[in-house]
């Protein structure tokens, strides 16, 4: 597999720890020189690319021409950066398979309903919208060019050093409490294997929610977590009362609970962490 990356964040990261042995080449994106150098210093064979969206780089588009897997996991703005100044060489390339990061932030929804594949979006926020933009951009590339284009909706991703227990550690965690809040998660362990399923398996693409099987209230999970560990769990806080940023609060708008039967039927996805108990359980594990 000949690889390459928009936007090589925690999620892609984890992707090639696990799967790196599968990969021949393997190119990315990042923002600063700095994060280049990490990756490099962890991944000695990787190409980077310094990229921060806003234009089009010639060596980013020769660079597409090699590869025949492309996965991306940036958001997008009013457009986006990847279609907008790159849809060309996409289409030209050698890609055969193309894996889109997205959100079930899309679905939108605050009454605590059940939502699947085939549940219309229906978020009203500006950034939710431009989310659906962009999976409706990769779809139609795929349409028109006969590539496998898969658009992964993640749920609140965990994993190593971003999880409830670190948060207890670092003193930061909070029980907030709204009635009748729930919220999916999903292991980044569970994110890689489902990249994996898509370019390697035998789907020819499609939209795939990529989440637990149990939505929880968060407090359930932060007093769980204090449980594995031995902590004191923070006092509870009402969700008025929490101080949440804008940008915080705006995720507890979205109230849902999202059904995975696709992941599982068609990607042939099996969850290693199906709700957040075993997930953090192995957290702990790991830790120790």
């Amino acid at each position: 597999m000949n690889l390459f990356v928009f936007g090589l964040g925690y999620s892609a990261e984890r992707f090639l720890r696990m799967y790196g042995a599968d990969i021949t080449a393997v190119a990315c994106t990042v923002r600063s020189a700095e994060k280049a150098r990490r990756l490099v210093a962890e991944f000695p064979d990787l190409e980077t690319f310094d990229w921060d969206g806003s234009s089009h780089d010639p060596r980013i588009g020769s660079r597409l021409g090699d590869a025949d897997a492309l996965i991306v996991s940036i958001a997008p703005d009013d457009r986006d950066p990847a279609l907008a100044h790159y849809e060309a060489d996409i289409a030209a390339s050698n890609v055969r398979r193309i894996v889109y990061l997205s959100t079930i932030g899309v679905y939108g929804g605050g009454g605590g309903e059940w939502v699947d594949e085939s549940s219309a979006p229906r978020s009203a926020s500006p950034r939710s919208r431009a989310r659906v933009d962009a999976e409706t951009g990769w779809l139609r590339l795929g349409e028109r060019t006969g590539k496998d284009v898969f658009i992964l909706r993640l749920a609140g991703i965990y994993g190593p050093d971003r999880n409830a227990i670190a948060s207890l550690r670092a003193g930061t965690a909070k029980r907030i409490v709204r009635p009748g809040q729930v919220f999916n998660r999903i292991h980044v362990d569970d994110i890689a294997r489902s990249i994996m399923a898509c370019l390697s398996g035998s789907a020819s693409g499609g939209v795939f929610n990529v989440c637990d099987d149990e939505p929880a209230p968060p407090q359930d999970v932060v007093a769980w977590a204090a449980g594995l560990i031995g902590a004191q769990p923070p006092p509870e806080i009402p969700f008025e009362e929490a101080g949440l940023s804008p940008m915080a609060a705006s995720f507890w708008k979205n109230n849902q609970r999202v059904a995975n039967r696709r992941l599982k039927e068609q990607l042939n996805v099996e969850l290693l962490y199906p709700t957040y108990r075993e997930g953090l359980a192995a957290l702990t594990r790991d830790e120790r």
